[in-house]
């Protein structure tokens, strides 16, 4: 089963690699308020209950991916059809 998981600081955090990529895009024009700059992990599971492969890729992300203290991620599953 495909998965992605999405990192992001979390909203009280500063970001100074998204307040420049947000600087750079207004000074190239671009009508942008703010920007954030994440990671993003594809990953590739073992199994094919979708509620099994949440609580895995869940387990990863605190124990590894994501710092819990600063970030927050979110998990989209692939569907199979």
């Amino acid at each position: 089963m495909k998965a992605t998981v999405l990192i992001r600081p979390k909203e009280a955090i500063l970001d100074p690699q998204g307040e420049a990529v947000g600087e750079a895009l207004r000074t190239l024009g671009y009508a942008v308020t703010s920007a954030r700059v994440g990671r993003l992990v594809d990953v590739d599971l073992e199994v094919d209950d979708p509620a099994e492969a949440e609580e895995a890729l869940a387990a990863m992300s605190r124990d590894l991916l994501a710092n819990p203290m600063i970030e927050s991620f979110t998990i989209e599953i692939e569907d199979g059809a």
